[in-house]
């Protein structure tokens, strides 16, 4: 099969060919139809995550159909439609995994990162850790629900209950919590890079109540805000637009240094969290969510091939919702 692969750090994916295994046991080999493209891919590509080996085949919001299936596998049929999210594995045995957090698991296991993931014809991976997805839904418009929609879901919850929601970045993820936040019936107030008129408007589009950049301050204090954009300064600048008592809540798996910033800032019974990962339970609970609201993605379709072109696009803001690898019926 064809997959892009990172052979090098730091430099753009080759085009390679690849041949999978029969699936181990308790593996679904998929073929697949879609895979998002996300942030992750760059830190990954520009070696801003540890202990990366290469080559390795990015691509964490897979849409595939299983081709075959290992010993042992119940779960699934073949012909069916899954989704494979970032988790890929966990040892179920640490006390992250005893205590229901397995996306804290010491032994974890990531698709396109530890292991190979969805810029590929097919993929391989634990059906344990699959998830099942509908199959009258055009695939592209799935794929970015597995991460950008998944793990911005579980950032979204440890903003609490309160009524007025900044969203710093405003990109896949946020376009996609922009319309849960309005169907819980809160008020978004969307921050995007200086000069993106177009970002701002496509918040605006979505029911955002107010657009403008990340230097701006917001017509009113937020109760919370989540930062997708990966730049640490963004932190004080949170801190400043939310109310006393409010959160500021780091979706990202990588961020630039925080600046110093003055304790006033903080202080005010304000707190700082972040998000790692996610857990099977998250998936289960926002598909069933994004099928009941009826939650669209808006995408950007690219042929495989186009992989590198697909991340330039997204390194440079130049999208409006995601972007999504679409391969062709084998």
């Amino acid at each position: 099969m064809q997959a892009m692969r990172l052979v090098e750090p730091r430099a753009s994916l080759t085009l390679s060919e690849v041949t999978l295994p029969p699936p181990a046991a308790g593996e679904v080999l998929i073929r697949v139809e879609a895979c998002g493209v996300c942030r992750t891919d760059l830190h990954l590509i520009d070696n801003e995550l540890p202990d990366i080996h290469c080559p390795v085949t990015p691509g964490h919001e897979i849409v595939g159909v299983v081709a075959a299936r290992g010993a042992g596998v119940s779960r699934f049929t073949v012909g069916d439609r899954v989704g494979v999210p970032w988790l890929a594995y966990t040892c179920g045995v640490c006390e992250f995994c005893r205590a229901g957090q397995e996306n804290l698991c010491r032994h974890a296991r990531f698709t396109g990162y530890t292991r190979d993931g969805g810029y590929a014809q097919q993929v391989l991976a634990d059906a344990r850790y699959c998830l099942p997805l509908p199959g009258n839904v055009a695939a592209a418009t799935l794929a970015p629900l597995l991460c950008a929609g998944l793990i911005g879901y579980r950032a979204y919850r440890k903003t609490g209950e309160g009524q007025t929601l900044g969203l710093y970045g405003f990109g896949a993820a946020a376009h996609l919590l922009t319309q849960v936040a309005r169907h819980e019936g809160r008020r978004v107030f969307a921050f995007t890079r200086t000069g993106d008129s177009e970002g701002q408007r496509f918040a605006r589009e979505l029911g955002a109540v107010w657009a403008g950049t990340s230097e701006e301050r917001p017509p009113q204090a937020l109760d919370a805000a989540i930062l997708f954009a990966p730049v640490g300064a963004l932190i004080p600048a949170a801190l400043a637009a939310v109310r006393p008592g409010g959160r500021v809540v780091c979706a990202g798996i990588h961020m630039s240094d925080v600046p110093a910033f003055p304790y006033r800032l903080l202080w005010g019974e304000r707190s700082v969290a972040s998000v790692a990962n996610l857990t099977r339970a998250d998936g289960e609970e926002f598909l069933a969510l994004a099928t009941r609201i009826g939650l669209t993605a808006t995408v950007q379709r690219f042929a495989l091939t186009d992989a590198n072109h697909a991340l330039e696009r997204l390194r440079s803001g130049a999208l409006a919702g995601a972007a999504v690898l679409e391969l062709p019926a084998q």
